[in-house]
């Protein structure tokens, strides 16, 4: 299945000169998770809106300043691949090119679309996150902001003792503390990017009007919608990704069957990472743009992935991503490389950049931020456990078919 039948050719595209103010006005389009930035005809990345969200930019910066190099495609990539490439370099939305020039996007919601009705054989046990992240009602707004930022994530569940009773979104809080608190007592949540869908707020603010450290002071409690989506670990996929749809959400709380209480959290990228499973272990190890290293093989990736990590005790790779993107600029003839490490284990999930010039240069400097990450048991959330043989043939028989 390729994503001829799934590219959009609309999209927003903003000169590498634009103000990052004038980009923040255009996310005000809810649907909107990206935009492709350009110089002249020549396309240069995308800013993405939580990126934006999550920068201390000023308004008056230049959006060349926040610019994303992610992967571009074509309009005949295959639907996994695209999967891939998204999980790969942390991007949802991926511009589709045509002779070197920007004709359409591919974004993970249409890639949602377009596998639903083939994720009926794999449930939210297969691909949730088991490592729950979440705050208390009293947790404050600035320490729940540090959170969302310090996981990479956007939305935090609110849970009292072991009762969820609430979601808190990285682009409310980024709306309520930028923009002076003015939003009324128990009035919509909905803000920069938000999807609360008119959800009321648990009570009023009462802070004033550009008193930020107030703000951030205040319990997470006011500012947390009441609307939070559940489901059970044995729910099927394809109705994870439909209640995605429907309410307009992007992740959902998960529950224990037999108790009700929250363990977990599934959200559309772990639906995408999903796909991107090999149908056995053989490679482990996916390594895309390996014609940009200069003296390393895929055998020498693996072995740098397994030195890695075998310096850390016991520790088994489930999967290891490694993307490699070129740039444009060079020093005596060598392009700057950006290099993006992802790596499951069986105790995290752990994710690094390096940037160099050579390939190989950038690898070891992503390799090396990975150890140091290793080093002090920084993880971004529990791993997810690899489906068994069955669950595995199920997913995928629909790929064989070509």
């Amino acid at each position: 299945m390729d994503i001829s039948e799934i590219l959009s050719s609309k999209f927003t595209e903003f000169d590498i000169g634009a103000p990052l103010s004038k980009v923040a006005g255009a996310f005000e389009n809810q649907e909107l998770d990206a935009v492709v930035v350009t110089d002249g005809d020549e396309y240069r990345g995308v800013v993405s809106r939580r990126q934006l969200a999550s920068s201390s930019n000023q308004p008056s910066a230049k959006v060349g300043s926040q610019v994303q190099h992610v992967p571009t495609v074509d309009r005949t990539e295959d639907v996994r691949e695209v999967a891939r490439l998204m999980i790969g370099s942390d991007a949802k939305t991926l511009p589709v090119l045509d002779d070197d020039r920007v004709v359409g996007v591919v974004t993970g919601d249409a890639v949602l679309e377009a596998v639903r009705p083939f994720l009926d054989a794999v449930t939210v046990d297969d691909a949730y996150t088991s490592e729950l992240i979440s705050a208390a009602p009293e947790t404050t707004i600035g320490k729940a902001l540090n959170t969302l930022r310090e996981a990479g994530i956007a939305h935090l569940p609110v849970v009292d003792e072991d009762d969820l009773v609430g979601m808190l979104s990285l682009y409310d809080v980024i709306e309520f503390t930028t923009r002076g608190g003015t939003k009324s007592q128990d009035g919509s949540s909905s803000g920069f990017g938000g999807r609360s869908g008119g959800a009321q707020n648990r009570g009023g603010f009462g802070a004033r009007e550009g008193d930020a450290d107030r703000m951030l002071d205040l319990p997470v409690r006011n500012l947390t919608s009441d609307a939070v989506a559940t489901v059970e670990r044995s729910a099927p996929l394809d109705e994870v990704v439909e209640t995605m749809f429907e309410r307009e959400i992007s992740s959902l709380v998960v529950t224990a069957d037999d108790t009700g209480k929250p363990i977990g959290i599934i959200t559309k990228t772990d639906v995408i990472e999903a796909l991107t499973w090999e149908r056995d272990d053989r490679n482990a190890v996916q390594v895309f743009g390996l014609d940009l290293l200069e003296g390393m093989d895929y055998d020498n990736v693996s072995a740098l992935i397994e030195d890695m990590t075998s310096k850390y005790g016991e520790m088994t790779v489930i999967k290891a991503s490694i993307e490699l993107q070129e740039h444009k600029e060079q020093s005596r003839g060598v392009p700057l490389v950006l290099a993006r490490i992802r790596l499951v284990t069986d105790r995290g999930y752990f994710t690094a950049d390096g940037e160099g010039y050579g390939a190989s240069h950038a690898l070891r400097l992503a390799a090396n931020a990975v150890e140091r990450q290793l080093l002090k048991g920084k993880t971004y959330g529990q791993s997810k456990k690899h489906t068994d043989s069955d669950e595995q043939a199920r997913l995928y028989g629909w790929w064989l078919g070509g």
